[in-house]
């Protein structure tokens, strides 16, 4: 947390530059394409990372389909989650949030900049909504971190049950789903380990819709959370995670 402080303080001076350019291009997306905006968010993600210390490896980018749109299913564990999987994936996608924790300093921008997706969980029906929407511009080839998780209070590097209600508009629009694993990400924004810190996103191999179209989805749900931990263990992170819900 206070390592997420001091790469807001550290930037706040970049503020009177950063701000007013991410809403110009928020105003008017017409004379600013996804890519340059995308590329505009990735320049400040560089910027907290150095400021903060942040070491990321990436592994795993071969998998990445190269065209249509796909949704990336991660473990979550905090602040950094998403700026580390934009950082590591070059080609334009967006992130879904909490609707509550979206208008934070920077955030916002980051937010409205990239035409990402606020989700206030406790409304079902806004949910359905803004599933809907997603469902529809994924496949139209937009690409979005959706995290099936839910909160990051206390994961560390514990993967948690995956929500399999998440993973419907990705099956839905018969898009491939991404297993992405991060390790050590808590430890950017979400501990107090002081000096620098190095986090991993691996992105897994696509499950294609020829692999999930007769599954539920809480056997899609098992397969990616499975992935993850399998990961975890391939890059030497063995923890006693919890079981599956047996209410799936």
């Amino acid at each position: 947390m206070i390592r997420f402080l001091i790469a807001i303080l550290f930037n706040a001076k970049r503020g009177p530059e950063i701000v007013p350019t991410m809403r110009k291009m928020i105003k008017h997306k017409e004379k600013y394409p996804e890519k340059t905006r995308y590329a505009y968010a990735l320049r400040l993600i560089r910027y907290l990372k150095k400021s903060a210390r942040i070491t990321t490896e990436v592994y795993g980018t071969e998998n990445l389909p190269e065209e249509g749109g796909y949704i990336m299913y991660p473990n979550h564990q905090g602040k950094y989650d998403a700026l580390g999987i934009m950082y590591a994936h070059h080609n334009p996608c967006t992130f879904v949030m909490d609707k509550a924790k979206s208008y934070g300093f920077l955030v916002r921008e980051m937010v409205d900049l990239l035409g990402a997706k606020r989700l206030a969980l406790d409304d079902v029906r806004q949910n359905i909504r803004i599933m809907a929407q997603i469902e529809e511009e994924v496949k139209e080839g937009k690409r979005f971190i959706l995290f099936s998780e839910g909160g990051y209070a206390s994961n560390g590097n514990i993967v948690q049950r995956f929500k399999p209600g998440s993973f419907k508009c990705a099956m839905k629009a018969q898009v491939p789903i991404i297993p992405v694993t991060l390790i050590d990400s808590y430890l950017a924004f979400n501990s107090f380990k002081p000096g620098p810190v190095t986090t991993k996103v691996i992105f897994g191999e696509p499950i294609y819709y020829e692999t999930y179209k007769d599954m539920k989805t809480y056997e899609v749900a098992d397969i990616v959370r499975n992935t993850i931990i399998s990961t975890m263990e391939e890059f030497g992170v063995y923890v006693n995670n919890p079981e599956k819900d047996p209410e799936y």
